[in-house]
């Protein structure tokens, strides 16, 4: 599988991919939210719609093990509305688990075959039925998503790096990094880089949500991806700060290591649901921002170049 991406509907090449959200959730469940869960398939849909009117050709669907997937889902609206749809194995960091069983799961079995085989049609099923679409195609994942709290790294959640590190050992699927405010970045890159994750294999979610040009420029040059995505649910600054971050980024020379994504993750957020801004916030309202502060060659390497390379399963 090695220089492909693995999409809900079959691995394809990364020129095929297009501009790419690396962070959403179509589906998903946590104690942390209350009442937001994100479960309805026909408003998934009809988000996605909306999406992908807005100018964009897929996602990265960031819910990992545990917290509301249902995979087989994403098929159909992958296959209903044209995204390209990438799901993810993984696990999160601790408090988004209320059951402890889940520390007792062999987390790396569970990543490689989830990668490999087929992700796991009920997510409270770890063991059970694969995933599949109506002609008996598996439904894979195509990245693990692991995270970790504010300068802090727990025990379970350093498991969870070392079973990373297996699974892009053996596939050389990337890894997704949920990070609190961009901190203990070098330390979670130093534990995957002793597990054979290469810095370059690295997405850092939120990093936005710590907007230090600066400290970006540092990560950035260890090879890591920047996952910026914040800009749909700001509330500690106004969304030119992002947008000022994000030119020093590229003009200190780290455009190549940017990834933009929506993270719209609550049913309060989509217009589907009688919410807003929606997922098409990203589209319509914030890449254009993007594209008149660092002009369209720069925008378009961080939506499709950067994500298709990102997503392109290698080892290293």
């Amino acid at each position: 599988m090695n220089g492909l991406v693995r999409t809900v509907l079959g691995d394809v090449e990364p020129s095929a991919v297009g501009a790419l959200d690396y962070h959403e959730h179509l589906f998903h469940a946590s104690p942390l939210l209350p009442g937001e869960d994100l479960a309805d398939e026909e408003a998934a849909t009809a988000e996605c719609a909306s999406f992908l009117a807005s100018g964009f050709a897929g996602l990265i669907e960031a819910t990992p093990f545990g917290l509301g997937r249902r995979p087989e889902a994403l098929a159909r609206i992958a296959e209903a509305t044209g995204a390209a749809v990438v799901a993810s194995t993984g696990r999160h960091r601790d408090a988004h688990y209320r059951d402890s069983a889940v520390d007792d799961l062999d987390l790396a079995a569970l990543f490689v075959r989830e990668l490999s085989e087929g992700i796991a049609a009920d997510d409270a099923d770890p063991d059970g039925r694969r995933a599949s679409r109506p002609g008996g195609e598996p439904v894979r994942a195509g990245q693990v998503k692991i995270g970790i709290d504010y300068w802090r790294i727990s025990a379970p959640e350093r498991t969870a790096i070392a079973a990373a590190g297996v699974a892009h050992r053996e596939t050389g699927a990337p890894v997704m990094v949920h990070t609190e405010r961009a901190s203990a970045v070098f330390e979670l890159l130093g534990l995957l880089a002793a597990e054979g994750v290469a810095a370059s294999r690295v997405a850092i979610a939120h990093a936005d949500r710590n907007p230090d040009p600066g400290l970006h420029s540092e990560i950035a040059a260890t090879g890591a991806h920047l996952g910026y995505d914040g800009a749909a649910r700001l509330r500690d600054w106004p969304e030119s700060v992002l947008l000022d971050c994000l030119a020093a980024v590229v003009e200190a020379g780290h455009g190549d290591r940017v990834l933009v994504g929506g993270d719209v993750a609550r049913a309060s957020s989509w217009r589907s649901l009688g919410g807003m801004p929606g997922v098409a916030y990203l589209g319509e309202r914030y890449v254009p921002r993007m594209r008149r502060r660092i002009g369209d060659a720069a925008v378009d390497r961080i939506l499709i170049e950067n994500p298709a390379r990102y997503l392109a399963w290698s080892r290293g």
